[in-house]
């Protein structure tokens, strides 16, 4: 029978976004994403944006890796917003310009950085595209701007950048300059120019970094001072499961839109590291789960070996005093002993010796046990019925006895005598 791949392959969870179709909202995900998380070695799992989802995220477990990308803008309120120092009008005007990514979602944003921080605790591997990057500065105290053509427009007119261009999604680019030995100079050196270390990304955002989290390096700027890329070097090495990465463009959609072939053969690069780095962290997990069954295997054979010894303990004082009696409290524990040497038919000689050196005196010792509380019984009968007997009556049983003990005693010397006999001739 063939494996069950979604078992195999490490689990991706990333959230979907809420649009509406036909008056009803409809959740989606971009293919793209999806297309380079299969194509990589992962199986995405989308976590659906419903109210109560943030209450359910444990159902998702195991958890591998986490992808977020694009949404809405994310509640101002849970990062510091006052800095932008927006007047009332200003604010409407930001609006209308960007009303479709303004209206906030906070049961989105809530699932999300509930994700983010889980995976800032154990070390998940993360990536974070666009919104995602922004959802995992904000999770590490980092701040946004609120529009940046408004709070960056004070650089002038030669540093101004657009961002955003409604009208060309997918085409429109714009220039960032690369910082020298981060994954994102590695993944696109190759394309980079060699005095200006710039590239031409995708962008479609009005929103982006404004103060980086204290954790988190730069990879990228455009010519604004924005900054485009980061992650965190203390996590981040994919072969041993570790990965922390926020992407304001997005490399997924920097594409010939009439061949589908990637701007830099870089673009891709990094959904394959994240993916390696997804592939090592279910391997470390992995591991880790088999370690601790294996620890707890080994508390339960020891627990178990000791329950088989005291059995074996008891067994051999009950054979040391040889009045075949047993205490009915120690009758469970007699049987640990009894269903190991029932378990174990192929014992070796030497192992047989030990466990009569133990106690272990009888082979089967469950019939062992059985016919100590018959002849326990039938003890008990006898004395009672032995007890009904008179002086005299017990008296001739006595000299019975003695006289038919003499007797065997003398026919077994006899028998004995006739055997050496016969083994000499």
């Amino acid at each position: 029978m063939a494996p069950d791949l979604s078992v195999i392959l490490p689990r991706v969870l990333i959230v979907s976004r809420r649009t509406v179709r036909k008056n009803k909202f409809v959740d989606f995900v971009g293919e793209y994403h999806l297309d380079l998380i299969v194509s990589y070695g992962a199986a995405p799992v989308i976590v659906p944006r419903v109210n109560g989802v943030n209450m359910l995220l444990e159902s998702f477990e195991p958890i591998h890796g986490v992808l977020l990308c694009e949404g809405e803008d994310i509640d101002p309120s849970l990062y510091d917003a006052e800095l932008s120092g927006f007047s009332h009008d200003e604010l409407e005007e930001i609006k209308q310009l960007h009303s479709s990514d303004m209206t906030i979602d906070r049961e989105k944003d809530s699932i999300e950085l509930t994700l983010a921080k889980l995976c800032l605790e154990r070390n998940i591997p993360y990536l974070g595209i666009c919104r995602g990057s922004q959802v995992l500065n904000v999770a590490c105290g980092g701040t946004l701007y609120q529009d940046i053509e408004k709070e960056l427009s004070k650089k002038g007119e030669r540093d101004r950048v657009v961002h955003i261009n409604y009208e060309d999604y997918d085409g429109h680019r714009h220039v960032v300059k690369v910082v020298d030995n981060t994954p994102l100079h590695r993944w696109f050196q190759d394309s980079l120019d060699p005095v200006k270390r710039e590239v031409l990304v995708n962008s479609y955002h009005h929103q982006g970094v404004k103060r980086l989290a204290q954790r988190f390096v730069p990879m990228a700027f455009s010519p604004d001072g924005l900054i485009e890329g980061f992650y965190d070097p203390d996590a981040y090495n994919p072969q041993e499961g570790k990965f922390i990465m926020g992407l304001q463009f997005h490399p997924e959609r920097m594409r010939n839109q009439e061949t589908d072939a990637f701007d830099y053969p870089g673009c891709a690069a990094a959904y394959q590291e994240f993916v390696r780095a997804v592939v090592a962290y279910q391997k470390k997990l992995s591991d880790l789960t088999n370690e601790a069954k294996d620890k707890k295997h080994d508390q339960e054979i020891q627990m178990k070996k000791k329950k088989i010894i005291r059995s074996f303990s008891i067994a051999r004082n009950m054979y040391t005093a040889g009045n075949g009696k047993i205490d009915t409290n120690q009758d469970s524990e007699l049987e640990e002993g009894a269903q190991f040497l029932e378990a174990n038919t192929a014992l070796s000689l030497q192992q047989e010796n030990r466990l009569k050196q133990m106690g272990a005196t009888v082979r089967n010792s469950r019939v062992y046990i059985n016919r100590l509380k018959m002849s326990n019984e039938r003890e008990k009968n006898t004395r009672e019925m032995v007890g009904k007997l008179s002086i005299e009556q017990l008296s001739d049983m006595v000299s019975f006895y003695r006289k038919m003990a003499q007797m065997c005693s003398e026919v077994l010397e006899w028998k004995i005598k006739e055997l050496m006999v016969q083994e000499m001739s």
